[in-house]
């Protein structure tokens, strides 16, 4: 049975302002690739953290059926949110420690239930430093943002 990979990343040019997100989907069986997927998107006007966020939704959620995979991103932001920061979000009725509304919270609602149809272990790596699947997810996103730029 092949393990499945999903590496993500999301852009943008301005923070907020135009966007993309990224993500390759993987199946390997050892080391040797079986299957492929790439998906990429934007918006007009958004964060580099909804980006990430999206990147994430959007690779989970284009699982046809429950799987079990390696979720890859390079943002401490997404990885941190759902491994650490969700569990008391959710008991304090989406409010932060500071008792303040969570950014976002849609986006984190999407990949709450996104994540939970799945078994995924999530794993975090440094960005922009060589590593090729991310590289990858990362020119994907940044050609999902293409659409949105402004045009000089």
């Amino acid at each position: 049975m092949p393990e499945l990979f999903a590496y993500t990343d999301g852009a943008c040019s301005g923070n907020p302002g135009p966007g993309g997100w990224g993500a390759l989907l993987i199946a390997r069986d050892g080391d040797t690739v079986v299957k492929e997927r790439e998906l990429k998107g934007g918006a007009p006007d958004t964060t580099n953290n909804q980006m990430e966020l999206m990147a994430a939704i959007s690779a989970l959620e284009a699982l046809e059926r429950p799987s079990t995979l390696t979720l890859v991103t390079d943002s401490s932001y997404v990885m941190d949110g759902l491994t650490k920061w969700i569990f008391g979000w959710k008991k304090n009725g989406w409010k932060t420690a500071a008792k303040k509304p969570v950014k976002n919270v849609e986006l984190w609602k999407q990949l709450d239930a996104a994540n939970q149809r799945h078994d995924v272990t999530w794993e975090w790596v440094k960005g922009h430093a060589g590593h090729p699947e991310n590289e990858r997810a990362d020119e994907l996103a940044r050609a999902g943002m293409e659409p949105f730029k402004k045009k000089k």
